[in-house]
């Protein structure tokens, strides 16, 4: 029973035609503790009202009324659904009565001559009743969550799943979402029911990667993503990705969420890059050859035209001298004069126009790339006196004439590097060449290059380099020596029965 120190409000609705009966049980009530607020009622319309009047914490009614019942008490109750505690006490009532009244969802009983269970009995009904109540705003919540998550899953692009994978490797999925309609042209309960619809929409040559990412799952990383392929309804196919989290269980069994969403987009984007990165890079190559081939051209134009030309006119300048002892003598030391200034001009047009024919493209790459490399090594090392040292095996490697070009252009550019930049004491380069592979080493004992150098907008020398290194199918790696200096190396592979062919204008050239 509670003390007056624990006591507890009890808002009490009393069906009971009897005022004696009902000041006794309200004092049994104050006595045990509660604060009682009640209302007695001896009618169903008195009922009804108190019902519809508020709420209750407890119900007690008599079995018999003259003109009401506590079954028909119990019944309006019900009928509206309120879960409050009812305890039926009565001065007569047969056990089989009792038994039907608990039945049709009274609590307890308690007869008139032994109301010491009454207390008792209130005090764990009470409790009885805030445990339910307790218990129904949990599962209300609960409801609730769960009709928000449902929303926000069916409103997520893809497929959120849970999957099973048990010891023998059968897949099961335990949920699916509704987006598996939309992505995948399945209805959740389908897959649910067999997993084996995804599996067979799975592209033939994507389901062996997607069985060894399965198989893996809960024995190697956390996590397990898949992309591959799957068959739509109208034959087409999209390109989708599988990313799983997987749980080792008892038994060897693996579980685990996860998410399918469409990846078919950027797939086609990358699919675009990459054509667009060949068909660039092979009109960048062709705009190469073109490019030397113009260049070979004009050196050849220069060479011959030009060159052919500024020899004739010193011939006739050499003539034009050997005729002035026929001239007048007052004038032969003006025109001598004048002859040997436009002789001078004519040497220098003659040395400028092979300089830029030797710059368009060196005579000496129509022999050989070795030939070519040993004589821009040379031309640097006299310009900027540094040494530059150059080893060749084979001696004069047989490379097409394109590669050569594009090597001895890369050896040009970085030459021209090291000459702006480095400040370099000496270089050193290693030509290697198999049937297969030609490798480009140079080194040099300057400055240095730090890494972010390499990112700089503005490195187009750089740029230019490993751009015509992947032209060729090849690679070019620039690093910081150890002991300072730069170290740049190409590996260029050779294409298979190409040998060396004639550079344009090889045969003309002289």
């Amino acid at each position: 029973m509670m003390s007056q120190a624990t006591s507890q409000a009890l808002r009490l609705l009393l069906v009971e035609d009897s005022q004696d009966d009902a000041d006794l049980l309200l004092l049994m009530l104050r006595r045990g503790g509660y604060e009682v607020t009640h209302t007695r009622v001896g009618e169903a319309a008195e009922m009804q009202a108190a019902l519809d009047s508020g709420t209750w914490d407890l119900v007690i009614a008599d079995y018999s009324l003259p003109q009401f019942s506590g079954i028909a008490a119990l019944d309006l109750m019900k009928a509206r659904g309120l879960d409050i505690p009812f305890i039926i006490v009565s001065g007569h009532i047969g056990e089989d009565d009792a038994v039907a009244a608990m039945r049709r969802g009274a609590h307890d009983y308690v007869m008139k001559h032994n109301l010491s269970r009454l207390l008792p009995a209130i005090d764990r009904e009470l409790r009885d009743a805030a445990s339910r109540d307790a218990r129904r705003s949990v599962e209300q919540r609960l409801r609730e969550q769960e009709v928000r998550l449902a929303a926000i899953l069916s409103n997520i692009p893809g497929v959120i799943f849970q999957l099973q994978l048990d010891h023998a490797g059968k897949l099961g999925f335990s949920y699916v979402s509704e987006g598996s309609e939309e992505l995948l042209g399945l209805p959740p309960a389908l897959l649910i029911s067999d997993a084996g619809h995804l599996l067979r929409l799975i592209a033939a040559e994507d389901r062996p990667a997607f069985h060894e990412c399965i198989a893996g799952a809960g024995t190697a990383a956390p996590g397990v993503s898949w992309e591959g392929r799957i068959r739509l309804a109208d034959g087409g196919w999209r390109w989708i990705s599988l990313r799983f989290s997987p749980t080792l269980v008892e038994g060897g069994e693996v579980r685990g969420e996860g998410v399918i969403t469409s990846i078919h987009e950027i797939k086609l984007a990358e699919q675009q890059i990459r054509e667009s990165r060949t068909r660039l890079s092979e009109l960048t190559s062709h705009l190469e050859r073109v490019k030397e081939h113009e260049r070979a051209r004009i050196a050849r134009e220069i060479h011959d035209d030009l060159g052919g030309n500024l020899t004739a006119i010193k011939i006739d300048l050499m003539w034009l001298t050997g005729r002035l002892d026929a001239s007048e003598p007052e004038n032969r030391e003006a025109l001598t004069t004048k002859i040997r200034q436009i002789d001078g001009l004519v040497d220098e047009t003659i040395l400028t126009t092979s300089r830029i024919a030797r710059d368009l493209r060196p005579g000496v790459l129509d022999l050989g790339l070795g030939a070519a490399i040993e004589w821009l090594g040379r031309e640097f090392e006299n310009r900027m006196n540094i040494p530059c040292r150059i080893t060749m095996k084979p001696e004069d490697p047989d490379i097409h004439s394109d590669i050569a070009a594009a090597l001895f252009s890369i050896f040009r550019e970085a030459l021209t590097n090291i000459s702006k930049h480095a400040a370099a004491n000496a270089v050193d380069v290693e030509i290697h060449a198999s049937p297969d592979l030609i490798m480009l080493r140079i080194s040099d004992d300057g400055r240095g290059i730090a890494p972010a150098d390499l990112r700089k907008p503005g490195s187009f020398g750089l740029r230019g380099m490993a751009e015509r290194a992947g032209q060729l199918g090849g690679t070019l790696q620039i690093s910081e020596n150890g002991g300072g200096g730069t170290t740049l190396a190409l590996r260029v592979p050779l294409p298979a029965g190409i040998g060396s062919t004639p550079s344009p204008g090889a045969t003309e050239a002289a």
